[in-house]
């Protein structure tokens, strides 16, 4: 692969060197001459080092003495043309050709009567090339006076306004005008040339009766970008441009394109061009907005804004140039409130997803924010520096008016709530996201617990718990905190003597005296409530309240796998901390079931059914069927996978002899439960 490539290398250098010879020994011959630059020409355009290793050989200096010296057209126009492209192509050419002394044969050429146009283009693309981003050609073309020549030629090639680009000579003319409006560009900006700018002011009169005369896409395009790129930056040119009457000829224009874009899509698109222009010249003088007003720019951008055609670039820039109207302008804000605009500056600033595009709807709306507050303060004071007289018939005209300033303040009023409430939901979510996670992860490390208990507990424990069931109905309580502590006490003891298997239903005789204890203990903790709310408010966090088992049929119990009944604290304690709320009355109008039943018995069954039947959930009993719902899915996943160890087969016939000997319910592997009689 490296030798093909060193070998295309060496023929490009082999072609290069006899084409130079060719162009050396062929003087006298000007077809082959032109022959052999165009062959140049397409070389150096193939493979950019043919470039490097022609001027290295001496071909551009040979080429630019041949340009001047040779006495036929066509190999002069060649000449041209390579050493243009040749620069384009490669820096270290430009550089190299960027000399007082071609700059001076290039404006000899320009303004000898003689050179046909073709010749001319040829130069002046040759100076293009050479200015194109280029401090040093900018200075070069400014000393040796071909700008002045360039300025010359924009003012005389196209004699007349009224263009007929079918004729061949006509059409030749305007190509050269057109390429001296690009050159002329280049010397202003890209970087910016201050000197230059102020040389190129002087066209400016030109430009406006091109503007007037002659609204065509071939006219409009050039001359806006070079009164664009001219104004640029530079506010003393942009105050002779308005004061030589070229904003009001940009607006005149703009209004005839907006006029016509109902019919073309073409004259939408030059009206942006126009667009452009008109906000270069106010981006650093926005008090010269005023005068946008006489012509009612401001509606004119809103209805060139609805249009179909427009990409976001395009909006972007009209929505710019609405920024500058209405940044010191008052009769412009008017003028944008009586026409909505402020409906189609938010709705562009939720629809677009182009940043620049929404940092220049804020701006707009930053401005009219001003104008709003002051019009709402006193609308009556207001003026648009009119009389009263004029400011009446503007009300009698304008019946609605007051309606558009109040609903401007709603409507900003309205963004700051939602950005408000927004940020509170947000708040609100991360505070319920942390705590689901936290009750997840409680309930998992439980489960584990348990599950780790239930492996290495021996048939002592079983006895164990027996007794320590029998002892729970002697615990008395002497106060809400204590009682709350003490019972908190034996339900962790509980809950560590039991397997995972049995933690929701024990034997029949078990389950009765763990209701009676429970029963009693709430019984004792409803009649301290009537005197003790703040107490039992403060305690009722650690109150452990199982759910009541209603034993109709022992074969139609729920199986054990039911997640609800092993997270039935936590749920009971989010109800009962929800109940002991001042602010719960005030969730009422929203006719949530879990709120509104405050007076009803509520266990962790009923409570469930409740919630999951009621279509008006408020957020905090949404949080809870959600969690319920989320540890149901995840606990029946952990417990179908662990059902074939929780019983082996001598832990099995463990449980049938204890089920014989004592009576009880057996439970079969894969959650069934038999009763034993």
């Amino acid at each position: 692969m490296e030798s093909e490539d060193t070998k295309k290398i060496q023929e490009m250098k082999t072609d290069l060197n006899l084409l130079l010879e060719c162009l050396k020994y062929q003087m006298d011959n000007p077809f082959s001459q032109k022959e052999a630059l165009v062959t140049i020409h397409s070389i150096c355009q193939q493979n950019s080092n043919a470039g490097v290793y022609f001027r290295e050989i001496g071909g551009l200096m040979f080429i630019r003495n041949l340009a001047k010296s040779s006495e036929h057209s066509m190999v002069k126009e060649a000449a041209l043309y390579t050493l243009g492209a040749v620069a384009e192509q490669n820096v270290y050419c430009q550089q190299t050709l960027c000399t007082s002394e071609l700059f001076e044969d290039l404006t000899w050429f320009l303004s000898n009567n003689d050179s046909n146009t073709n010749l001319k283009r040829m130069s002046v693309y040759v100076i293009l090339v050479l200015v194109s981003n280029n401090r040093t050609g900018q200075t070069l073309v400014r000393e040796t006076g071909c700008i002045t020549v360039l300025t010359q030629l924009f003012r005389t090639v196209l004699s007349k306004y009224e263009l007929n680009l079918s004729d061949k000579n006509v059409f030749q003319s305007y190509q050269l005008w057109s390429s001296v409006c690009s050159t002329l560009c280049v010397c202003v900006n890209n970087p910016q040339n201050d000197e230059n700018q102020m040389l190129c002011c002087s066209l400016f009169p030109y430009a406006n009766d091109w503007l007037i005369n002659c609204i065509t896409p071939e006219v409009i395009r050039p001359v806006c970008s070079f009164i664009g790129l001219t104004l640029a930056n530079n506010t003393f040119v942009q105050k002779y441009f308005i004061s030589v009457g070229g904003l009001d000829v940009l607006s005149q224009v703009l209004v005839q394109l907006e006029s016509d874009s109902h019919k073309t899509v073409s004259s939408a698109k030059l009206a942006v061009v126009v667009t452009k222009t008109v906000d270069a010249c106010i981006a650093d003088n926005p008090t010269f907005g005023v005068i946008l007003s006489k012509y009612q720019i401001v509606s004119k951008l809103l209805t060139l804004l609805l249009h179909e055609s427009l990409d976001s670039g395009e909006k972007f820039s009209i929505i710019l140039t609405l920024g500058h109207c209405t940044e010191d302008c008052e009769e412009n804000q008017y003028d944008l409130f009586k026409n909505n605009g402020l409906p189609l500056m938010i709705q562009a600033l939720t629809e677009s997803q182009s940043e620049e595009l929404n940092k220049a709807a804020t701006f707009v709306l930053h401005n009219c924010k001003k104008i709003t507050e002051k019009l709402c303060l006193s609308l009556g004071e207001y003026s648009f520096d009119e009389n009263e007289k004029q400011l009446e018939d503007i009300n009698m005209k304008e019946k609605n008016l007051e309606e558009y300033w109040k609903k401007a303040k709603e409507i900003l009023h309205r963004i700051e709530q939602l950005e408000r409430e927004g940020n509170e939901e947000k708040i609100q979510r991360e505070k319920y996201k942390d705590n689901v996670s936290s009750m997840n992860i409680n309930i998992q490390n439980t489960l584990k617990h348990l599950h780790g208990d239930s492996i290495g507990r021996g048939p002592e424990a079983e006895d164990k718990d027996k007794s320590q069931s029998r002892k729970l109905p002697s615990c008395k309580s002497h106060g809400i905190l204590t009682t709350a502590c003490t019972n908190d006490h034996q339900m962790k003891t509980l809950l560590k003597s039991t397997n995972p298997v049995d933690a929701c239903y024990r034997e029949s005789g078990q389950n009765k005296t763990l209701y009676k204890a429970n029963s009693s203990y709430s019984q004792n903790l409803h009649e301290r409530t009537n005197f003790e709310k703040n107490s039992v408010s403060q305690s009722s966090d650690h109150v452990f309240k199982p759910p009541i088992p209603v034993v109709k049929n022992r074969k139609q119990e729920l199986p054990v796998t039911d997640p609800f009944t092993l997270c039935s604290d936590i749920i009971n304690k989010e109800v009962i901390s929800f109940l002991a709320t001042d602010s719960h009355s005030k969730m009422l109008k929203y006719r949530c079931s879990g709120c509104i039943a405050v007076g009803k018995s509520l266990n962790s069954r009923n409570f469930s059914k409740l919630l999951h039947s009621c279509p008006y959930q408020c957020d905090r009993h949404k949080v809870i069927v959600e969690a319920e719902d989320r540890y149901k899915s995840e606990l029946r996943k952990s417990l179908i996978c662990n059902k074939k160890i929780l019983l082996t087969p001598r832990r099995r016939r463990q449980l049938s002899s204890e089920s014989t000997t004592s009576g009880g319910i057996i439970l079969e592997p894969f959650g069934k439960t038999v009763s034993v009689r």
